[in-house]
């Protein structure tokens, strides 16, 4: 045998091995979750709403805005992320729990409701928002002060919704209801006086009516028809729950969760709950 072409196979398989190894330690990214038990990935990928003024909010220009996206920077903070190491991915509301069932994100933080059917399929740390079902109306309308006032008014929500099925059947029978495709057309139709109430909750009508095109236009009713406790979800038996919690605890005791309520709810009058005490819920 040529030891020539011996050294030259050799030194083939050498490289071979290096750069398998190579790929093994880099390619094979760590999640977040990975992190939790102490190694550490290069990048976190958390579920967001794309569509909520004030909750989260993907802007024309590619930045993400609002308390969600607040909240969950500084939780990716705490778990050794910067800004710019996380992967932002829409979680629509009947997406959630297969995106986290699949791992295709690491935590989400989308005005997700923790409730008992949910906490079948994941898990949730917090809740670190306490919000209420509730109206929107337009400033200067004087004629709705309890629910019941919105019978033969025209209630607006999105299709599927039980947030307006919930007023109809319960508060106010014969409001008429109205079903838009998405919140932003309920926003529309309110402004033009096609709607008279939009319905659902009210940290989400509170981030549509802080908008700057929209300040002094409407005003929330107040009328706290449920409570919405605010979670963020994780995949089931995931080591990020302790970890998520100690950093939502963190943020209320420096008070860093009151500035981010100020910031995105404040020009709406929003009339926030106190921080929530994380790992209760109200029910």
């Amino acid at each position: 045998m040529n030891p020539r072409k011996t050294t030259a196979a050799a030194a083939a398989a050498l490289l071979l091995s290096l750069t398998a190894a190579a790929c093994g330690s880099d390619g094979g990214k760590d999640t977040a979750a990975g992190t939790a038990a102490g190694s550490r990935a290069d990048t976190i990928t958390i579920g967001i709403k794309f569509d909520q003024p004030g909750i989260g909010l993907k802007t024309p220009d590619g930045d993400y805005t609002g308390f969600d996206v607040d909240v969950a920077t500084y939780v990716a903070k705490q778990l050794g992320f910067e800004p710019e190491d996380i992967e932002w991915k829409e979680a629509k509301s009947a997406d959630r729990e297969t995106l986290l069932e699949r791992g295709d994100v690491d935590f989400i933080a989308a005005s997700y409701s923790i409730n008992d059917e949910r906490e079948k399929k994941v898990d949730f740390a917090g809740p670190y928002l306490l919000a209420h079902q509730d109206i929107l109306v337009r400033a200067d309308d004087d004629s709705i002060k309890k629910p019941e006032d919105l019978n033969n008014k025209k209630l607006c929500s999105v299709t599927g919704s039980t947030s307006a099925q919930n007023v109809k059947t319960k508060l106010a029978p014969k409001a008429q209801l109205q079903e838009y495709g998405g919140y932003s057309e309920c926003i529309t139709g309110l402004e033009n006086g096609v709607i008279d109430a939009v319905t659902t909750d009210d940290s989400i009508l509170a981030g549509y009516a802080s908008q700057e095109e929209f300040k002094g236009k409407f005003r929330l009713g107040g009328f706290k028809l449920s409570n919405e406790n605010y979670g963020i979800g994780i995949q089931s038996g995931s080591e990020l729950k302790g970890k998520i919690n100690k950093a939502l605890e963190k943020m209320v005791a420096d008070g860093t969760w009151d500035k981010y309520v100020e910031k995105n709810f404040g020009p709406a009058g929003y009339k926030n709950e106190p921080a929530p005490k994380i790992g209760v819920v109200v029910t």
